[in-house]
């Protein structure tokens, strides 16, 4: 008799471009888990919340969330670590024994690992305000930054900034980090020019952080990271913080530490991820 799968999956609208399931297949295997399997569920907004209570009946141990979903994955949980609670958002939903839905919130310590500096001390300048941003948001706060916060959308920004105690502005302004948590670069047609455009920014000011930090993730760098490039910035790619919050996720649901490298080269397209 066959062992029935462990299955997780990954909710989103849209969601084919997600690079998570080649990811987290590519480490199950590594990890000698051969009866996990990993999946896109697309998840239109007005049905999310009754897809995600059918999962656990279908074998689903876990999912990850992505936009527009991180709010309502927060909502519907009946548990929520002190972590997703403060930011407002969950990434990662675990179903437990007994039919109760954990969420949790890898973005915020998947950042942190991504960006490998003290940051004790510096500025951020985050662009956004949807569940990315208050994630990167609260993260950037308490390991110890001055965050201010920009989005196209004010109220959305003026709602963040005073729940998360962070400073609101009404432009882009100059930090040692920078960090697009929008999803301007998800259209890889994107010149960088149009990206700055709709950013606010501009290739001199791009020029003046230390770091640049895209959520976006493509198949070659997104516009605003070649920009930044140019203009000098150390870059960290979507990709990064991809692999950085999915093998998070994947620990918690495993009990496995997952295999970084192995994820990474799936993600790039590289093995046989």
């Amino acid at each position: 008799m066959s062992v029935p799968a462990h299955r997780l999956g990954v909710l989103g609208w849209p969601i084919l471009h997600s690079r998570s399931p080649a990811m987290q297949n590519a480490a199950l295997r590594a990890l000698g888990l051969h009866d996990w399997t990993y999946q896109r569920l697309p998840a239109p907004p007005e049905l999310f919340s009754e897809l995600v209570r059918a999962l656990p009946a279908a074998g689903f141990l876990g999912a990850n969330v992505t936009v527009p979903h991180k709010h309502e994955a927060l909502a519907l949980a009946d548990i929520r670590t002190p972590a997703a609670t403060a930011i407002g958002a969950a990434n990662t939903l675990t179903f437990l024994q007994g039919g109760a839905i954990e969420a949790d919130n890898t973005d915020a310590p998947g950042l942190i690992q991504a960006l490998n500096r003290d940051l004790e001390g510096t500025t951020a300048m985050i662009l956004g305000a949807g569940g990315s941003a208050r994630a990167a948001a609260w993260a950037l706060r308490e390991a110890g930054a001055e965050v201010a916060i920009w989005n196209r959308t004010p109220e959305r920004a003026q709602a963040l900034a005073k729940e998360l105690s962070i400073e609101l502005v009404d432009r882009p302004r100059r930090a040692t980090i920078l960090i697009n948590a929008t999803t301007v670069g998800m259209d890889e047609r994107l010149s960088a020019d149009e990206a700055l455009t709709s950013l606010r920014l501009d290739s001199d000011q791009l020029g003046s952080y230390e770091q640049v930090v895209d959520f976006v993730y493509a198949s070659t760098p997104t516009a605003l990271l070649t920009a930044a490039r140019r203009a000098g910035a150390l870059t960290v790619d979507g990709l990064a913080i991809l692999v950085a919050q999915g093998a998070l996720s994947l620990a918690r649901w495993s009990g496995r530490v997952a295999p970084l490298e192995v994820m990474r080269a799936a993600a790039e397209g590289r093995g046989d991820g």
